[in-house]
């Protein structure tokens, strides 16, 4: 045997020693974990009280109908109780995941080792600036400005979700977002509360910072909206803006499914050379640079393709629609087959609007 080599006892011998070791570092980590986590219930209980549920089922609380369980689930409807409790999960170092109606995101079969706080704060004060707690519906606060006679809005009748979400992703439809309508946004960040104006937001297409953090999976000390001031400029006659809308509301009606979805899964591509060589792209579309990632999928035949109980919509191909019983892993791996099949063959990759939250270890 040469210098400095083992022989095979003594190797089987190491291995064993490392072995050990590893198994002695996780259980380590996990009684950590186990005894972090158990502070943690501690603190949130005697900020909460009765109003802290534990091992809530997400599926209850999102528009797809997937998901595990929250380890700790509370429904916020003061916006002021909401910032304090935001601050308490800050210091403790309570990892918390916010969210309103859960319509823009997936939540993972394993669910969320935290606190789910979702936003219920709907207070609203409707002017020319219109003042809006982020959990006030967006299709309410349309039809509150729109009785007030603020135009401005319209695109947005029938998109669920709330405010908070929709500025967390630019919301928008037939050409209209909320960013330019956005003056400030009061906001916690990094344990404190603070207004900021829309140039912070970073507001980009259906995106803007907070929505890159949120994929970035920040946790601890990370922003979230508490309120904001949309200013309108244009004024006009209530029942004008409301026909508006309908129109806008017919189409949506017309095109979208009514199962289970997250609404657009995938975000249109903006790229002028690829709606130009693609083949019946509308004449507007192509002006403008941009392809609708239905429109893709559906030349790719992909229409109605099922992974388990989930399906890219027969009626619309960029909602992916709970069909039948599906499981948050039947729709991420059914999102992967159309980006792959997408990309195969336009050369591109299509980017979601949907976000992955919650524990997607070993999900494939």
């Amino acid at each position: 045997m040469g210098e400095g080599r083992l022989s095979a006892p003594q190797l089987r011998a190491c291995a064993g020693v490392c072995y050990t070791r590893r198994m002695h570092d996780r259980s380590e980590h996990d009684t950590m974990r186990r005894h972090d986590r158990s502070e943690h219930g501690a603190i949130l209980r005697d900020a909460l009280g009765p109003w802290l549920q534990e091992q809530e089922p997400m599926a209850r609380h999102t528009t797809l109908r997937v998901g595990g369980t929250a380890r700790w689930f509370w429904a916020a409807s003061d916006v002021e109780q909401l910032a304090r409790v935001l601050r308490v999960c800050a210091q403790a170092q309570i990892p918390y995941l916010f969210i309103g109606h859960g319509s823009n995101l997936l939540m993972s079969d394993r669910g969320y080792d935290g606190l789910v706080i979702q936003n219920r704060c709907k207070h609203t004060q409707i002017g020319t600036e219109t003042q809006a707690e982020s959990g006030v519906s967006f299709g309410s606060l349309f039809a509150q400005t729109a009785r007030a006679g603020l135009a401005g809005l319209e695109w947005a009748i029938g998109i669920p979700g709330t405010v908070g979400g929709a500025l967390v992703s630019n919301a928008g439809a037939y050409r209209g977002n909320i960013g330019p309508l956005v003056q400030s946004v009061r906001v916690f960040q990094d344990g404190e509360d603070t207004t900021v104006g829309p140039e912070w937001m970073e507001f980009s297409y259906r995106d803007s910072r907070l929505r890159r953090l949120a994929e970035a999976g920040a946790q601890i000390g990370r922003t979230v909206i508490l309120s904001c001031t949309l200013r309108f400029a244009e004024q006009g006659d209530p029942d004008t803006i409301m026909a508006r809308a309908k129109e806008y509301q017919a189409q949506r009606r017309a095109k979208q499914p009514y199962a289970p979805s997250a609404g657009s899964f995938f975000k249109n591509v903006v790229d002028k050379e690829l709606a130009a060589r693609v083949p019946g792209l509308s004449p507007g579309m192509r002006e403008a640079g941009v392809v609708p990632a239905g429109f893709l999928i559906e030349a790719c035949g992909l229409k109605g393709l099922r992974e388990g109980g989930a399906e890219a919509s027969a009626k619309h191909a960029n909602f992916l629609i709970n069909a039948e019983g599906a499981t948050a892993s039947d729709l991420r791996r059914l999102a992967e087959t159309v980006k792959a099949r997408v990309q195969e063959q336009f050369g591109v990759s299509l980017c979601e609007e949907v976000l992955y939250v919650g524990d997607w270890s070993g999900w494939a």
